[in-house]
């Protein structure tokens, strides 16, 4: 796509910037359909990532404001006013709900690109299009997941019924706010859950827009409540909580250790966990067209910063195409602008805080002392602007036992390892905790499947790289979650659960 002149760029950017301005932001709880302070009256301040300005003081929910969403969740619930209400009605508010974030999908998309860091371009694009075909296709399938009767003997009727679970805590992370509330939240609802959803204290701003929205479409009060706040604190009171029968967590192996926790230490509530990834992208040497291989590598790596839990963070070539496609690669990098979010000639944004910078720029540096080659990059930049921001960074040479190459750096990273056979591109793939995603690149269909089927990850993509459609699951093996998928038909399954009933004719 052909970017804008400067001019029109620049005018862009102030365009965007004014009508920012302009908008009262949502930063107060929402529990039982309206707005309320805070229990303890504290505030957290929002930073945005593109200059390190305040935009916003959110009110920090704590236990207790947990407490009264979860509260007002049950009730809702029992009330059968959401759980008990015909499947075609709870339809429709889904899509009632659907068409509004469609009529504001302008207002979140800025949001979400000041308070997180993404391009505005992409956020609008990839962002509010997907929350809104979330929506869209579970309020589709409301009323069209049927249940069973069992081929018991004649004398006999045995039911298979999916009921809802009752208080859904949803728990997301800062990289794609909403979109990652609406993969949770709209299934939940669509089967007549009650949700209580904390979002990541970094990026609260889209949430609860959404849930005034949701209150609008006539989603019944109580129904979908917004506790912003603090991990430690929010977090922890709604994992823990007796009262939640389900908490689906999306976020780093360090933190969906503690829901576990929380479950074990309180009612053993059922958790599904959505973690990191370390993703590989296989590029053997008959690769189909290196040009188009190296555009998905680039993209796959520094779509979103670098930061998405599928991200292509380990390129794993032949020997034989190494050197060609490491330049293209390269070359591809180069190409990508690093600016301010909302600037339409950007292509990559700021990370989303400082101590995230930090987190990064150690793993560059960690990097370089344990021996692997920098080709590209490895700096911040922009630094005169207040904000967050890293440049593409490549390294070769990457020795596999290293942190890089093992931890989830969550920046614009690419390592780089080279193989002599599709035996050791396998044993590298499948040398991490992690097993979220991989691609494979080959014309032979053969080597192709053999590959595809050998690398341990929840999506494999074939001569592609990040295709995706909500009808399609997505999850991962190993450190990367279980407990369930997200997207697709298969996500209502961890929001019912089953119930049998035998019935004597």
């Amino acid at each position: 796509m052909t970017k804008p002149t400067e001019s029109r760029a620049l005018a862009v950017r102030a365009e965007l910037e004014q009508r920012f301005a302009g908008l009262a932001l949502p930063t107060r709880p929402y529990i039982d359909g309206r707005w309320t302070d805070p229990a303890a009256g504290g505030t957290f301040d929002r930073i945005s990532p593109r200059d390190g300005r305040l935009i916003a003081r959110v009110g920090a929910g704590d236990a207790e404001d947990v407490d009264r969403a979860v509260r007002g969740a049950r009730r809702a619930f029992d009330s059968g006013v959401w759980s008990r209400l015909p499947p075609r009605r709870r339809r429709l508010v889904l899509q009632r709900l659907a068409r509004l974030v469609e009529e504001h999908a302008e207002e979140l998309a800025l949001v979400e690109s000041v308070d997180m860091g993404k391009p505005y371009t992409d956020a609008l694009a990839v962002d509010l299009r997907v929350t809104i075909q979330s929506l869209d296709f579970y309020a589709e399938a409301v009323d069209k997941h049927y249940d069973e009767v069992a081929p018991t003997g004649p004398d006999t009727l045995a039911t298979i019924t999916r009921e809802p679970l009752g208080v859904v805590g949803a728990v997301v992370p800062w990289n794609f706010p909403l979109m990652m509330a609406a993969w949770k939240i709209a299934p939940a609802l669509a089967v007549g859950n009650s949700v209580v959803l904390k979002p990541a204290e970094q990026s609260p701003l889209t949430a609860l827009r959404f849930a005034e929205l949701a209150t609008e479409a006539g989603v019944p009060d109580g129904v979908l409540n917004v506790v912003p706040g603090l991990g430690p604190t929010a977090g922890a009171a709604l994992g823990r909580h007796p009262g939640v029968d389900a908490i689906a967590f999306t976020g780093s192996g360090e933190v969906g250790r503690e829901f576990l926790r929380y479950a074990a230490d309180s009612n053993l509530k059922e958790v599904s966990l959505e973690l990191g990834g370390k993703s590989p992208q296989i590029v053997m040497a008959d690769a189909p067209d290196l040009a188009v291989v190296a555009r998905a590598v680039a993209s796959g790596v520094f779509f979103n910063q670098g930061e998405a839990c599928s991200a292509g963070s380990r390129l794993l070539v032949h020997r034989d195409i190494e050197e060609e496609l490491l330049e293209r690669v390269l070359a591809e990098s180069r190409r990508l602008v690093v600016g301010d979010p909302l600037d339409p000639r950007t292509d990559i944004g700021a990370l989303v805080e400082e101590r995230h910078l930090e987190r990064v720029l150690g793993y560059v540096r960690g990097a370089a002392d344990d021996g692997a080659r920098l080709v590209l990059g490895g700096d911040r930049v922009l630094a005169e602007t207040g904000g967050y921001y890293v440049e593409p960074t490549v390294f070769d040479r990457v020795d596999p036992r290293s942190r890089i190459a093992r931890e989830e750096v969550f920046g614009p990273v690419l390592s780089v390892f080279s193989f002599e056979n599709a035996e050791e591109a396998v044993r590298l793939a499948n040398d991490t905790d992690y097993g979220l995603a991989a691609a494979v690149w080959s014309k032979d269909l053969s080597t192709a499947h053999r590959l595809a089927r050998s690398v341990r990850a929840g999506t494999v993509w074939v001569n592609c790289f990040d295709d995706s459609d909500i009808t399609v699951p997505f999850g991962g093996y190993a450190q990367s979650g279980f407990g369930g998928r997200d997207k697709s038909l298969h996500a209502l399954e961890k929001y019912t659960q089953l119930k049998s009933t035998w019935i004597r004719l």
